[in-house]
């Protein structure tokens, strides 16, 4: 358990716009684009029906406008809509960039956003405080993913037990804290043993763990492990793949346009499915095309396109992972009002588009 300054910091700033930097080292190879499970549209003129006819009206209909909440070093979203996808879908998207994906999902709250992206974590928090649902799952953490999730500390810092009474750093509102507490309880240390030192983002946690205002950093993505790599005075101590915590990503939307436009939702999913196999199919203009809007460096976003996999889809897995961080959020305070998870999840889009895709039944 955390101790109880630690928890109503993590509580009080799941209702602020901050956190996570999270790259989420996620999948790349959509469900609907495996050879065993195609689009409905696909499937339409695979049985010689009039797809085409049906694409022509969606072409020429005016398109639906929606603000999606993303990350500048996410390559789905901006592909989808560098490359015309979301156009062609009958989407106006318009991308609003901000430091984490919990700050994006927090920014559905004042109608900043239409759609975002994220962890169990802060997508968990989202539901349980207003009339949101789960639309599907971008894929969960693997062994390889997990172990892009960097540990840096302090050089001074030898072996996890060094910990006890250093100032360890957690992004506000993400998956951290959790990540904290089964680490920690691995080497026999109690959060009561550590103090906790909330962030809003990696920069921040990097210039902290550069003056010594923090210990301990937990990091991903391969332009920042580059940076905290370079640090004099620190270096990686581990990677989350030497822990049990693997983590799942979501999709959220409002429940007011999951249940009046099920259709923009289910186009906006086809699209994201298309861009992640353009992503994968072409990694060199992807890089460029990071480099062009955002101005990361092309060798990074390679990096980084090796290990991230997204796919659109509603799996076992993901329930899974959702139910274990529920129960974890609700023991520790951090959700204060319990609810049934099965009534935030609305897959009915989703299974429009890729019924193959649903493999779980909430």
């Amino acid at each position: 358990m955390l101790n109880q300054n630690h928890k109503k910091n993590r509580t009080r700033s799941v209702t602020m716009l901050v956190s996570l930097s999270l790259l989420f080292i996620i999948a790349l190879t959509g469900c609907g684009s495996s050879p065993d499970s195609t689009s409905s549209k696909a499937r339409a003129a695979e049985n010689g029906e009039s797809a085409g006819t049906t694409e022509t009206a969606s072409e020429k209909a005016e398109k639906v406008k929606l603000n999606i909440a993303d990350i500048s070093s996410n390559p789905v979203l901006r592909v989808a809509a560098n490359q015309g996808i979301f156009e062609k879908h009958g989407i106006e998207a318009k991308l609003v960039t901000f430091a984490t994906p919990a700050e994006g999902i927090n920014s559905l709250f004042i109608k900043q956003a239409d759609i975002a992206w994220g962890a169990d974590f802060p997508i968990l928090n989202a539901v349980s405080k207003g009339e949101y649902a789960i639309i599907a799952s971008t894929g969960n953490s693997t062994d390889l993913s997990a172990k892009q999730w960097k540990l840096y500390v302090r050089n001074e810092i030898e072996r996890p037990e060094d910990l006890a009474g250093k100032n360890l750093s957690f992004l506000r509102g993400t998956f951290i804290s959790y990540l904290w507490d089964e680490y920690l309880s691995e080497y026999g240390l109690e959060p009561e043993n550590v103090k906790f030192i909330g962030q809003g983002g990696f920069d921040e946690a990097y210039i902290a763990l550069k003056k010594g205002e923090v210990d301990a950093v937990w990091v991903t993505g391969a332009a920042m492990v580059d940076k905290f790599e370079a640090l004099v005075g620190a270096h990686q101590l581990t990677d989350m793949s030497q822990t049990k915590v693997r983590i799942g990503s979501q999709i959220i939307a409002p429940e007011s346009l999951i249940a009046d436009k099920p259709d923009v939702v289910a186009n906006f999913l086809d699209a994201l499915d298309e861009s992640s196999r353009f992503v994968k199919e072409n990694p060199e203009k992807v890089a460029d095309i990071l480099y062009k809007e955002v101005k990361q460096p092309k060798e990074a976003t390679l990096k980084d396109l090796s290990v991230i996999n997204w796919n659109v889809e509603f799996t076992d897995s993901a329930l899974d992972s959702l139910s274990r961080q529920k129960q974890y959020m609700v023991e520790n305070g951090i959700i204060q009002q319990d609810f049934e998870l099965r009534d935030k999840i609305k897959l009915d889009p989703l299974r429009t588009v890729f019924p193959d895709c649903v493999t779980a039944a909430p």
